[in-house]
């Protein structure tokens, strides 16, 4: 079989067995990773990409972000995050409001009822977390930090070289 890569730091035997280990060991933690996120989201009544803009939100609120500000911090597209919103707000978790000084834009901002319901998953998630990511002591979590913004960028240039081809 023809290997799968070809940049010798991804073959450190000459051959992509190891990549191809790397690969699918990462596709199992995503897995996990994504079935945690619907675990969260389910106790408080959201679908996964729901809970993760509220909890993104939440997190992000003082800096009082709009929608294009939500999405790039997320790496998703701004008619994503609308979508998701609307939905947030009908559930009454989340609230919109012009913004202050630009009228194209709006302020988004958690609601006492969404706090609520972030609150109550506060008791379940740090264990959960902690297991999640047992394996981390400090430096590994510092370098994995740092190399997950490089790789996601990566992400976007391997799916521009997919999308490029498809269009051939």
């Amino acid at each position: 079989m023809a290997a799968t890569v070809t940049r010798p730091a991804l073959m450190p035997d000459g051959t992509d067995r190891e990549f191809r280990v790397f690969v699918h060991e990462l596709l199992a933690f995503a897995d996990r990773l994504t079935s945690v996120r619907a675990g969260f989201a389910a106790r408080i009544g959201l679908p996964g990409a729901a809970y993760t803009l509220l909890i993104a939100l939440a997190r992000l609120e003082a800096e009082a972000p709009g929608i294009a500000a939500l999405a790039a911090h997320l790496h998703v597209s701004t008619a994503f995050v609308t979508t998701e919103m609307a939905r947030l707000q009908r559930l009454g978790f989340v609230q919109k409001r012009p913004h202050p000084s630009d009228g194209r834009r709006v302020v988004l901002s958690v609601t006492p009822a969404g706090r609520a319901a972030l609150a109550r998953l506060a008791p379940v998630q740090a264990p959960v977390n902690d297991a999640l990511f047992a394996a981390l002591d400090a430096d590994d979590f510092r370098r994995l930090a740092t190399l997950l913004p490089r790789m996601v960028a990566d992400g976007d240039a391997a799916l521009a070289l997919i999308e490029r081809e498809d269009a051939a």
